[in-house]
Parts: C-alpha cells; structure tokens; sequence
C-alpha cells in the first residue's frame, strides 16, 4: 500500500505555497508573522503562532521535497537535501558540516535522535551566561509537550548490530550506556533517514508542525533565500528574498519581499548570523556570529567476523555518556559516544584513501562498524568555537578553530572507541586518520593512537551540530538576544534556533531546539496578542 504524500492531499485541499523557481514577476508576500527557516525552531514557531491565530509566513531557502521524493539514493539526495549540496565546509575545508536545506530542514535528514537538553548544560547557561528562566523545572513542561507532539519515545526494537557495537563493549568493560529516543511513529526501521524518510515515520516538520501551519492558513515559499533584514531605526521593516531556480544554486533575477508585524530567525548556527550580518543589523558589542560550536567529531572504524550491515535499521539507537561529565561540566574536554549510520557514498568518504586502498576498506563494509564521538564544545576558555563570517559573495561561512585542549578530547576519545569496539569482539581497528590502518590489538591500537599527528586534514573530521552564533543572555554587551530569544536592538525581531545556545549541549540537539522554540514562541504569541 503506498504511502499517502501529505503535501499532494494538502495542496489538493487548498494550501498556500509559493515556489520560488516558479515566479514570472517579483512578489511582495505579507503576514503577522514572517519565520526564515523551516527547520526544528522555525516548524515549531509556525505551528504554535497560527495556532493562535496568526497568519504566518514560513520562508525556505531549500526545495519542497514530500515522501514520493525520497528513493534511498544518496546521489540524489545529498545534493537536493543539504547544505551547499552536502559540500558544507568550515572556512579552511577541514570540517565537513551536515546541515539541511529544504522545506523541513534538518529535521528532514537527521539521524531522529532526540535527547532533552542535560542538565549540566542548563545550569551552566543560567551561571556563567546569563540565561533567565531556562532551568531544569522550567524546561520540563516543554520538552514534554514536544516529545507527546512528535512521538519521541526510546527506541522500542532492539539495536541494529552497528549500534549494539557500544552496548556489547561497553557492558563488557563497565562502561554506562542507555537507549536512544527517537521522534518517530511506525518506523520501518528501514536505516536511511539521512536521506529522507520516504514513509513519513520520521517525525519531522514537513510532516508534522508545517502542514499543522497550512491548514490554518499559513503560507510556505520555498526556493527564497532570505538576502537580507530592511531595517528601519529599531524596526524590521520587510525581508528582501531572491528566488532560486529549481537546482537551489542560482538566483533566478526575481525578488520576493516580505511585510510582517514580526519577524522570526530560524535558519540555524550559521544562516541567521549570517543574515544579521549581511543585513548589517545593529551589533553593537560585536556578538553576532561569535562563539559558534560544533560537537566537532572524530571516528573509530572496526570489522569483525560477524555481519554488521551498518546501512540497515535505525541509525541511532544505542549511545554512551560514561565519559561526557567525567571531569566535571568545566574540566578537560568530555564527548559523547554514538555511531552513524553507514550508506555508501557517505562510508567511501569517510574510511578514506583511494583507488584500491579505499576499495578494500569498502569490500568490507557489510562487516564494518564506524563509532563516533562528539566533543562537548564551549564550555571551557580553551575549548575549540567558531565564529561565522561572510563571504565575498555574502554567503555565510564558520571560520572554527582547533585548540589543543580540543584536540586531546579527540585523542582520548580514539582510544576509548578502540577499547569498546575490541571488547565487543573487532578483529581490526582502525582510527580515522590519514597516517593510520587497521591494527589488530588493543596494544597495537594504543601505540598507534598515542603516534598519530592530531592536526587538520590529517584526522577526519566532521559534525551535523551547529549551535551558538546568536546567543542569547540578559546583558546586550555578552549575547544578541535575551533569553526569550528577543534580539537586543531590533524590537520586532526574535531568534529561534539553536544559535541561542549560549554554548553546544552536549547531546544531539534537535529536541533542545524544539522544547526551547515552543516556549519562546508561546511567550511571543502571548506577547502578539496583546499588543
């Protein structure tokens, strides 16, 4: 029985949309509320403003891409879902960013892995940042009214072998690990959804908040990129889009302006600094677009005897945090372990080589798992951060630097992922390095690990986590935004997305956005509402 499309029935139904690619003439579009961004923060606002009565325009760079699109093919995929058509980079090329871009967001392609923000995270924000109202007891409610709205819930099957990887190694050696909780509803447990769900089981937004938006008369345009704020004294006064033909790479020569009572950031760590800054919006302590962390990533490959399929059922599923506060929240660099899931075209990246050297390494995929661990960027001065900059064209871009005492969390970690995959029964290690090849003991694998030059291009790296660039606080010298993401000097102007996050959290974030998002946007309703 096929899949129903939501979209197909929904525009049969009358929804509004507007396809940028499509336009003969420019448009001027106008609404209460205008959200740039489809994502976790942008989806969510959307829903919960027309909820209450608000005419809401939501405003995607990306393409509309619904169920009937999704065919499991990476080739297809990557270029149409993602960021810069997944050639996301840091400024100096060593870092790969995974982010999305289409109607949805990254809530489109990530992994489902939804984890409330940990409390440690929550406390250090409210000491060391300024942030007001964010506690623990105030953020419950809403973590809760999220995971109920997108079937959040810990995954019921057991792991696929490429993540019972952590669980058999880390019972082996006395290390904690716990089930993930995933947001979907009738998984098929089909292991692609980085590259769409094609049964509509993910609970992302283009399934969830943003057909909720539709049917009550809110309004999509899609294929805009949201150029830049028109700002006038303490007002947002419009947003000027350009519309991009149907590839998302070339500005079609039609623009797209937007008239709003209030206008909503949501394009994530790095597009909303970066419109901010295109938009040359008022920054005056010079915050916007700094402190933007990553839970920058480094990777442990092993093969054993028995079938792994790391290509098949649920990607996430299993995760250690035995050593994400072992040192306190301030001490050295902590990280949490998981793994990824492993399809073709992404796996041929990241074992790294070429010609038959990277075809051996893939002969033996079937038998291969990769493990991952995402170091707790932003809490300590030496930490790793990044700061988003422009381009000479305006795109936006993260200029992220190492430090060494991020690069000692990265050589820690490979040591600790060599431990737990050996335990769980690897016949062959192997560090994902540039100067590194499977080793066969742990001995072997320590002596190696303790060699390796920790330096850019050398050791791979990578991340699906921007946070931070926007950070909200109550004192404008120290954050763009207050902590009810009210950006510090444009009245009719809030941010909500994760470049709030005064620091990363130290978990995957998407549920964080989405607790945080519907809590901001129910204050702003509240606040609309009276105005």
């Amino acid at each position: 029985m096929p899949v129903p499309d939501l979209f197909t029935e929904g525009l049969a139904r009358g929804w509004k949309t507007h396809n940028g690619s499509r336009l003969e003439q420019d448009l001027t579009l106008e609404a209460d509320v205008a959200i740039v961004g489809s994502g976790a923060g942008g989806g969510t606002t959307a829903e919960i403003l027309s909820a209450a009565g608000f005419k809401v325009l939501l405003i995607e760079e990306g393409p509309l891409k619904t169920s009937t699109d999704f065919k499991m093919q990476e080739a297809e995929a990557y270029p149409a879902l993602y960021q810069e058509g997944i050639g996301r980079m840091t400024k100096d090329g060593a870092i790969t960013v995974l982010q999305g871009r289409a109607v949805g967001g990254t809530t489109l392609v990530n992994w489902t892995s939804s984890f409330r923000t940990p409390e440690p995270t929550l406390e250090h924000w409210a000491k060391e940042h300024g942030v007001k109202g964010l506690g623990v007891a105030h953020m419950t409610p809403w973590f809760e009214k999220m995971e109920q709205r997108l079937g959040v819930a810990p995954w019921s099957l057991p792991p696929n072998a490429n993540n019972d990887v952590i669980r058999a190694g880390c019972e082996k050696l006395g290390y904690h690990w716990k089930v993930i909780p995933r947001n979907v509803r009738g998984c098929w447990n089909l292991g692609y959804c980085g590259v769409g769900c094609p049964t509509n089981a993910k609970q992302s937004m283009l399934v969830t908040t943003i057909p909720a938006t539709l049917e009550k008369g809110g309004e999509l345009l899609y294929l805009a990129r949201a150029e830049r704020l028109l700002i006038d004294g303490d007002q947002v006064s419009g947003i000027e889009c350009l519309a991009l033909d149907d590839r998302c790479v070339a500005p079609t020569g039609r623009r797209i302006t937007v008239k709003a009572r209030h206008y909503v950031l949501a394009g994530g760590g790095i597009n909303t600094p970066g419109l901010l800054l295109r938009s040359d919006a008022p920054n005056p302590h010079g915050r916007t677009g700094k402190r933007t962390f990553l839970h920058v990533v480094n990777f442990s490959a092993a093969q054993f005897d028995r079938l792994i399929n790391p290509f098949y059922g649920a990607p996430q599923s299993i995760y250690s945090d035995h050593f994400q506060w072992d040192d306190g929240t301030t001490g050295r660099m902590s990280y949490k372990l998981e793994v990824p899931p492993l399809q073709p075209s992404l796996t041929a990246t990241l074992l790294g080589r070429f010609g038959v050297d990277n075809a051996l390494r893939m002969e033996q995929l079937p038998h291969t798992n990769v493990m991952l661990a995402l170091m707790r960027d932003g809490f300590h001065p030496d930490s790793a951060e990044g700061t988003v900059e422009l381009r000479g064209d305006g795109s936006p871009v993260l200029d992220y630097r190492m430090t060494d005492y991020t690069w000692d969390g990265i050589r820690r970690a490979f040591h600790v992922m060599a431990e737990i995959q050996f335990a769980a029964g690897a016949r062959a290690v192997l560090p994902l390095h540039s100067d590194a090849d499977y080793v066969k003991t742990l001995a072997d694998a320590r002596s190696l690990i303790d060699s390796l030059p920790l330096r850019l291009y050398r050791t791979r790296l990578g991340s699906a986590h921007v946070m931070g660039g926007c950070a909200m606080g109550e004192d404008p010298r120290l954050a763009v935004t207050d902590s009810l993401g009210r950006h510090h000097q444009l009245a009719n102007l809030s941010v909500h997305d994760g470049s709030l996050f005064p620091t990363s959290i130290g978990a995957n974030p998407q549920l964080s956005v989405y607790g945080l998002t519907a809590k901001l946007a129910s204050a702003l309703a509240e606040r609309l509402g009276k105005a």
